[in-house]
């Protein structure tokens, strides 16, 4: 961090201390927030790795956060409001009717759209249970659901064949889930989530033929899977339904590369160009920010484990792929030194995840399409 920001994040705890009285900016209708943004400040509510709208959103607790609450439970929604977003990632306290009428009177009192998840059924026994839960969530007024099925491939797995029980597992799992999401009108955007390379998931998609299903974009997983973004934005965008906005740095290390997100506009990514390409496919297409301040991830390109979930025919790996992303990490050195949360104290990484979340949300107000 510099000199700057040091002050900056010493700033930005002095705003997050009490909640502003007044909403931050010009309304951004097309720009939201997803619960994963904010692991730092779930933690220090007393929240947890749970479903966006609760006290975990969804969020990864970093190392070294507070065991009591040190703040109150963060609530994403009215962090959507104090910050004059118009999109959220987010599910109500409870799935009653009740409880559902109050979470969307409250969204639509906001000018909020949602953008909401339900588990999907792992076989037949549980589509019932989904169809309840999908039923709900169009009550609520969700604009479309987000899955996200994966894990990181190459953490997950280490075989050719786990990785493809997987994988076929995940499709007869959406296959159940179809009929309900049809029978709903309601679309299910899956999460390019660091499982299946981007043809991987364009191809299945394809086969399934349903305008039902579709993709939740983000902007910078794929690179963990040797593919150059704007590859993968190409590959998908048909099938392109909602997206998870960021920015990404690169470096090398010994067994391969890093990958960290950044504040929009500090990494490598064409933000301004990806935004506009995927609005002329949707005017009205949600961005929700997923700005996580963690340690950078480690991408083991150079190791055998790296690659033992690809297969030459079934899920191939082209060397122009490792080459071109290996060259991008190459002549994109991070503007900034990447920070490692889990050398810093608690109190350090909130306000430098808060100070992260601003600068990404006034960097998208200026955005004006947005």
């Amino acid at each position: 961090m510099t000199r700057r920001d040091v002050f900056e994040v010493a700033g930005a705890a002095v705003l997050f201390a009490g909640r502003p009285a007044m909403a931050q900016g010009r309304f951004i209708r097309n720009f939201g927030v997803a619960g994963t943004s904010f692991g730092a400040r779930t933690a220090a509510g007393g929240g947890r790795r749970g479903r966006g709208g609760r006290a975990g959103a969804g969020a990864e607790a970093p190392a070294g956060a507070p065991a009591k609450p040190a703040l109150p439970p963060f609530d994403i929604i009215e962090y959507a409001r104090e910050m004059n977003v118009g999109v959220v990632e987010a599910s109500p306290p409870a799935m009653d009717s009740e409880s559902i009428r109050k979470f969307r009177q409250r969204l639509e009192s906001y000018n909020l759209r949602v953008i909401m998840g339900a588990p999907l059924p792992k076989d037949p026994s549980g589509v019932e249970a989904f169809d309840a839960a999908v039923k709900a969530c169009k009550e609520a007024g969700a604009m479309n659901l987000r899955a996200a099925m994966t894990g990181r491939r190459y953490e997950e797995f280490d075989t050719f064949e786990k990785f493809k029980a997987n994988f076929e597992q995940c499709q007869k799992q959406v296959a159940l889930a179809e009929p309900v999401l049809r029978k709903h009108r309601i679309a299910l955007a899956l999460e390019n989530h660091k499982g299946w390379r981007a043809e991987e998931h364009a191809a299945w998609l394809k086969r399934t033929g349903s305008e039902w299903l579709g993709v939740h974009f983000d902007f910078g997983n794929n690179v963990a899977l040797c593919e150059d973004p704007a590859e993968t934005l190409k590959t998908l965008y048909p099938h392109i339904i909602s997206c998870h906005i960021k920015d990404m740095a690169v470096e090398m290390y010994d067994d391969g590369f890093l990958l960290s997100e950044v504040p929009l506009g500090e990494g490598f990514l064409d933000i301004q160009g990806m935004v506009t390409n995927l609005q002329k496919k949707d005017p009205n297409m949600a961005f929700n920010l997923e700005m996580m301040t963690r340690d950078p991830l480690r991408i083991p390109v150079f190791t055998p484990g790296y690659w033992a979930t690809f297969d030459d025919v079934y899920s191939p790996l082209p060397g122009r792929d490792l080459a071109r992303v290996l060259d991008l990490v190459r002549k994109n050195k991070p503007k900034q030194p990447l920070w490692y949360t889990t050398k810093m104290s608690a109190d350090a990484v909130l306000k430098l995840e808060d100070l992260n979340n601003r600068k990404c949300i006034e960097f998208a107000r200026q955005m004006p399409s947005m």
